[in-house]
């Protein structure tokens, strides 16, 4: 890729998978404006890359990314001098908001490879990501109740309670307790628990066993999976996976993975 960011390292360690790593370290990889606009930045570039068939998202050091940064959170973009406090919050709210819709509009799934401490956003950062794994010394921190402010921010109050259930979702983020990996995994907020020094292989590997299928497929699983957690109703769930069925169906690379098989060797995908 082209285009570097001050804030994140981007890297393409295999055929078809990217990682990208959250570069500030020294501030616990904490969310300001540069983080954020790096991120949705990167996420609108690579939305509708075919060649890009998995996302590894991870921090550099100690910590996965500790939320926002508390020095300051810097001026979003469109911001005008002389605008009030209130202003000025909105724009930068919902500046961090998008990434949801950034995050959940890439055909690529995202794992997001949680090294070390990740709180507030960036536990929400984590929940938004279509797989999570998870480092044996991290945790997960329910962290703006403890601020001051509501623990429903950045998509956590829609996505936690859906991951996780509401009973324990709600317990969780009125307390504004942490969640270590041993907890993580056994309610499901995570899949997979690894050594420190294994994770990234780990993360790789899931990204690598995605990447092995069609593009087409992959990116219609991860897009009626996100569309059918609105679903008002399973009959319309099912009506949206019929039609999708169809549409993969069509496809050259369907084709291919059917002669592929019954001739026993490895399809080769063209996103056809």
């Amino acid at each position: 890729m082209a285009q570097t960011f001050d804030n994140l390292l981007i890297d393409t360690p295999r055929s078809g998978v990217m990682t990208v790593t959250i570069n500030r370290p020294d501030a616990l990889n904490a969310l300001n404006v540069g983080v954020v606009q790096d991120l949705y930045d990167l996420f609108t570039r690579v939305r509708h890359d075919s060649t890009i068939r998995a996302i590894v998202l991870t921090g550099a050091g100690a910590a996965f990314c500790a939320g926002l940064d508390l020095k300051g959170y810097g001026y979003p973009p469109g911001a005008l001098e002389g605008e009030g406090r209130v202003q000025l919050g909105l724009r930068g709210q919902q500046h961090i908001a998008q990434l949801v819709d950034a995050v959940r509009s890439v055909r690529a799934p995202i794992i997001a490879a949680v090294n070390g401490a990740a709180a507030g956003g960036g536990m929400s950062l984590a929940l938004m990501a279509d797989i999570r794994v998870m480092s044996e010394g991290a945790k997960l921190h329910a962290a703006y109740i403890r601020r001051g402010l509501s623990n429903c921010d950045i998509g956590m109050s829609w996505l936690l309670p859906r991951l996780i259930g509401f009973s324990r979702a709600s317990q969780i983020m009125l307390t504004g307790r942490s969640i270590d990996s041993a907890e993580a995994e056994r309610i499901g907020l995570v899949s997979s628990v690894h050594p420190g020094d294994e994770l990234l292989d780990a993360a790789l590997e899931t990204a690598d066993m995605i990447a092995a299928h069609s593009p087409f497929g992959v990116w219609m699983t991860k897009e009626v999976m996100w569309s059918n957690l609105e679903a008002p109703s399973m009959r319309a769930a099912i009506d949206l996976e019929n039609r999708t069925q169809i549409l993969a169906s069509q496809t050259k690379d369907h084709r291919e993975a059917v002669k592929s098989f019954l001739e026993k060797r490895p399809p080769e995908y063209h996103n056809h």
